[in-house]
């Protein structure tokens, strides 16, 4: 079959950058869907996108789809026919198959027999196909609200101005989005306005390039960054340059020329993170740090143009960032004309959330539980209280009114300014951490004090007045606070009990939570990031349930356990243990007695397998126990591998719903030592 490449190139007005290269590659999987579902496999497919335009090529296509065949299923063969003769149903059916009824076949099935015809569909070809696709798959992109322009009825993202649909040097007649197809499009806005002509589908990207425009998205952020790179390597500084930024730039240009700006070093009196933070997110600029990490004053845009007079380019951005970072310099200025503490009193008339008061209240418990745990923990439990009470009132100055993002941060410097202890003011920008799946956790005892006390009282608060997450909606980031919660605890190995946390948040909160199982349902929401934290690492949910069976509420207690269960469950003895167990577990839970109130009485065994299981039992019962003390559970799982052989001999030897009332009883009790063993680390039934 002949094969060719298909081109499809929609012309906009300017797309929305953060947007375009997640369009872009809707638009093209959407078609693809298409062809592969219609039996055209697509070996080749290259997406672009550039600010006035969305495209695709697709090389090597089928010309066409293949013929197939297709099977249509009729009435029931019992209601196609009557005393030997077709019915209606049996006779319409045929028609509308183009055949008549004694050409049809039977279909056996499950459910009976039915008349069935076999048609042969001849495959379209792709000009036929092609229009109705594109098109479909526009309609579906991910556009949030779509838009009219003059007296036309199509909505877009942005009013279309021209479209190109060609199979190799062909072109496919189609109206897109209201515009007729051609193989006509348009070169950069100022460096080439005229149109640009394919003579064939594959001579899409040079074409372009002649007329100033880099259509691929990839190629173009390499580009991009390579620039701010030398531009840096200029000034012997390093380009900070952040993934999103650095995206969005790409989507602004479409002939990229990086160009470097400086700034009067009058400026770097205030918080770099401020003067990054403005250049980046208003100006989308990149900025340069030196060797240090200090930043330079200095500032690399990317240009559109690439102008005969740059340094004219480069006045003009110069000027536009001087009112940027003079706002910040005021505003850094001003707010130093009051303590934190002073800042704070306006923390009063900011609500947190209406049931459980103001950022002021938050405050006091934040210092409350921080200093709490900074006891449990070997921190400074004064300066942890001044922490929590000092925690959010940069949230009132105007630099983070204006930045929000440097939230905790603007609270670092203005306690360094006051002569706040350093770790107190590092614990005032490491409340936050980690903000992020993988991002840093807090440096200081204190910090990581400030940051439980945070999370835990959002956690407690928002669970105890009944709001609970529900699918993506999750307004307070409850989530996203529990795996900063465990990440903290575990990987900085603190030994603290996170029911008892819980306990001391829920007091700070006196009358205010409406919620009665508030502790039950934080446990109980803290178990669900259990396994997406474990699903992470590659430790499956049986192995967690095992832990969850034991109520552990220490999450680094937790870990170890999981840890523990992972590993034994890897072992040649695990499934038969596993499954043991669970036959314990069945035959325990079926009884009527107070297992736990039984004891072991060796004068009432009967059988050889009961004294030699119970003697293992107590010898694994004394050299568990000290590996229980220090933590050790893999270790205490482990030595009771070799139970699997006294175990299997005691089932296949011994009846434990014997009629006798005390011998069956003791051997209830010898199953729930048994079990205890397990249990001491986790319910290995839960493996099997």
């Amino acid at each position: 079959m002949n094969t060719v490449n298909c081109l499809f190139e929609l012309g906009t007005e300017e797309l929305p950058p953060t947007s375009l290269k997640t369009l872009a590659d809707a638009l093209t999987s959407g078609v693809v869907a298409q062809l592969n579902a219609a039996g055209i496999e697509t070996q080749s497919v290259t997406t672009y996108a550039a600010p006035r335009r969305l495209a695709f090529l697709l090389e090597n296509l089928p010309e066409k789809q293949p013929d197939r065949e297709i099977e249509r299923r009729g009435p029931a063969v019992q209601a196609a026919f009557k005393d030997g003769k077709p019915t209606k149903a049996a006779e319409g059916f045929a028609r509308s198959c183009g055949t008549t009824v004694d050409q049809l076949s039977r279909l056996s099935t499950d459910k009976g027999e039915w008349l069935a015809y076999t048609l042969q569909e001849q495959g379209k070809h792709l000009s036929e196909l092609l229009p109705e696709m594109i098109n479909k798959s526009l309609d579906q992109l991910p556009i949030p609200k779509r838009m009219r322009w003059g007296n036309r009825k199509a909505q877009f993202v942005r009013p279309t101005q021209w479209a190109v649909l060609m199979l190799d040097d062909r072109v496919i007649d189609a109206d897109i989005i209201a515009q007729k197809t051609g193989r006509q499009s348009l070169g950069h806005r100022f460096h080439h306005p005229e149109a640009v002509s394919f003579k064939q589908a594959a001579d899409y990207t040079a074409a372009l390039e002649t007329a100033y425009v880099l259509a691929d998205f990839e190629r173009r952020k390499l580009m991009i960054k390579a620039q701010i790179e030398a531009e840096a390597q200029k000034l012997g500084g390093t380009a900070t340059i952040d993934e999103d930024l650095l995206e969005e730039v790409t989507a602004l240009v479409e002939w990229p020329v990086a160009m470097t700006g400086q700034f009067e070093e009058v400026f770097l009196d205030v918080p770099q993170e401020a003067l990054i933070y403005t250049m980046e997110s208003n100006q989308k600029y990149f900025t340069v740090l030196d060797k240090d990490g200090k930043l330079l004053p200095n500032f690399i845009t990317i240009s559109n143009i690439d102008s005969k007079n740059p340094q004219a380019v480069i006045q003009g951005n110069e000027r536009v960032v001087r009112p940027r970072l003079s706002d910040a310099k005021f505003f850094f200025e001003t707010d130093q004309k009051k303590t934190l503490a002073e800042h704070g009193e306006m923390l009063k008339s900011m609500v947190f959330q209406n049931e459980l008061g103001t950022l002021a209240d938050k405050t006091e418990r934040l210092s409350l539980i921080a200093g709490k745990i900074a006891a449990a923990i070997g921190a400074d439990q004064a300066l942890a209280q001044e922490a929590g009470a000092l925690a959010k009132s940069d949230l009132v100055t105007d630099m983070v009114y204006e930045f929000t993002d440097l939230q905790g941060i603007m609270g670092y410097y203005y306690a360094s300014k006051e002569g706040k202890p350093g770790e107190l003011a590092v614990a005032l920008k490491e409340q936050y951490l980690p903000r992020f799946s993988g991002d840093e956790l807090p440096s200081t005892v204190v910090g990581l004090a400030l940051s439980l006390a945070d999370k835990i009282d959002t956690l407690v608060g928002i669970i105890g007045i009944g709001q609970f997450p529900t699918g993506d909606k999750d307004p307070f980031a409850l989530r996203r606070a529990t795996l900063g919660i465990l990440r903290i605890l575990i990987e900085k190995q603190l030994p603290l009990d996170l029911a008892e946390l819980v306990k001391i948040s829920m007091a700070s909160f006196a009358d205010k939570l409406s919620n009665d199982t508030v502790l039950a349902d934080v446990l109980r929401f803290v178990e669900g990031r259990y396994r997406a934290w474990y699903q992470e690492k590659g430790i499956g949910a049986q192995a967690v349930a095992a832990v969850q069976a034991t109520q552990e509420t220490r999450p680094v207690a937790f870990d170890a356990r999981v840890q523990a269960v992972a590993q034994f469950s890897d072992m040649p003895e695990a499934e038969a243990l596993a499954a043991a167990n669970k036959r314990v577990s069945n035959i325990l839970a079926k009884s009527d007695q107070a297992v736990s109130e039984l004891k072991v009485d060796e004068s009432l065994f009967e059988l050889e397998q009961e004294t030699q299981l119970w003697q293992q039992i107590q010898e694994k019962q004394a050299a568990q126990s000290p590996l229980l003390a220090d933590q050790a559970y893999g270790q205490a799982l482990a030595l009771l591998a070799d139970l699997r052989e006294r175990v299997d001999l005691f089932f296949d030897h011994v009846i434990v719903m014997a009629d006798d009332a005390a011998i069956r009883d003791n051997r209830l009790a010898l199953l729930a030592a048994l079990q205890q063993l397990f249990m001491n680390v986790a319910d290995i039934s839960k493996l099997d």
